[in-house]
């Protein structure tokens, strides 16, 4: 199977909205080919890094399905686009034409935190499993439910092939009919264009086949844990986040300089003039690791800092980029670049200067670091 990370271009001319009114042109229970007169290729942004897995889950409407499961504790990541259809690359008129695609959303998740049978009782419970070819307002057969796995080099996934007809045959079990939620290897998979992606985020009021209840639901216990999790200990443990969601949290400026030692310019950047009392943190991580104290105007155009809070959260090593033989400094913990040490600081707070990248931090101010989570390093402005 080619695998492609789509970063090419998407067809997006022409595009219309089918809730339920594309039906008339779809082909309404139609069999979908057989794989192999199906294109075999992936085209997605999001990837499972080491440690974690994914699954592609047609639900009905990928808008609801996306958001839905987006909030789930464990979820890495969300993308919508089409399944296991006849064609190559289709657009989402062509979808609702019938190219035999289903609105889908492929899944990057933790194992560890969300199991795949935990997964599919979310799933579940956002669809109606009896539905034959339609959800909610949504009928065509590219509103069909399914759960698709990843195979192989051989063409097998022994292991996630086996809970899925594990899960489906519970199911079955406790509904006593037979479930219409078709399965197998996924063959291919299209994103779909931009403006479906995160739909549900930037139009909160559109439409949604899943109920509001259980999506509240869901939220309210996604919320608790965020704002568990957002409490920053002293001895709280900082990983770097995936490619994913680092691209899809940061802007440009902030991906360019942490992850690819990019430098934003000097004088025009949010914290260069900076001087209220605050911590600043590592704006992929959230750890601190400055503090407003050591803080002091250099004239150089960035912000400055005699020191870290704690010197183990810095790695350095030799840069000889741009001509020039200098420090990089990043951070340990995520490995993001912050900028660069020299030996021209205060000679009164040790000699050094950490010249840092405004885009590779979040500053806090001292008034918002309790609200925020920070509450622990408010100690560091006792005397």
């Amino acid at each position: 199977m080619k695998v492609l990370s789509l970063m090419a271009t998407l067809g997006i001319a022409g595009m219309t909205f089918c809730l339920g009114g594309c039906s008339a042109a779809s082909s309404v229970g139609a069999l979908a080919g057989s794989s192999k007169d199906m294109p075999h290729e992936i085209m997605q942004w999001n990837h499972a890094e080491e440690g974690q897995a994914e699954i592609y889950l047609a639900g009905g409407c990928f808008w609801g399905t996306e958001f839905y499961m987006s909030l789930a504790k464990g979820v890495v990541s969300v993308e919508s686009g089409y399944a296991n259809g006849n064609t190559s690359n289709p657009t989402y008129e062509q979808v609702c034409s019938g190219s035999g695609h289903a609105e889908s959303v492929h899944i990057v998740y933790d194992p560890t935190v969300l199991s795949l049978e935990k997964l599919l009782s979310l799933y579940y419970a956002s669809i109606d499993p009896l539905a034959k070819d339609r959800q909610g307002n949504d009928v065509g057969r590219q509103y069909r439910t399914g759960i698709y796995y990843p195979t192989g080099t051989d063409e097998t996934n022994i292991s996630d092939a086996s809970i899925i007809k594990a899960s489906l045959a519970s199911l079955e079990k406790q509904l006593g009919r037979t479930v219409s939620i078709e399965t197998g290897p996924i063959v291919n998979f299209y994103r779909a264009e931009d403006e479906h992606q995160e739909y549900l985020t930037k139009h909160p009021n559109g439409y949604c086949h899943i109920s509001r209840e259980l999506i509240d639901g869901v939220r309210k216990k996604h919320d608790a844990v965020e704002n568990k999790s957002h409490e920053h200990e002293r001895n709280t443990v900082y990983v770097k986040p995936s490619d994913a969601v680092l691209r899809s949290k940061l802007t440009d400026l902030q991906y360019a300089v942490t992850q690819k030692k990019a430098t934003e310019q000097p004088f025009h950047n949010a914290y260069d003039h900076e001087f209220r009392e605050g911590i600043y943190c590592d704006v992929t991580t959230g750890q601190p690791l400055f503090v407003s104290t050591d803080k002091y105007d250099s004239g150089c155009g960035w912000p400055a800092f005699s020191r870290p809070i704690d010197p183990t959260l810095i790695a350095e090593q030799e840069d000889r980029s741009c001509g020039m033989v200098r420090t990089e400094v990043t951070a340990l913990a995520s490995g993001a670049h912050l900028g660069h040490v020299f030996p021209d600081g205060p000679k009164e707070k040790g000699g050094l200067h950490y010249c840092i990248n405004s885009a590779s931090l979040c500053f806090i101010p001292k008034a918002e670091m309790e609200k925020a989570g920070y509450g622990a390093y408010l100690e560091l402005f006792e005397p």
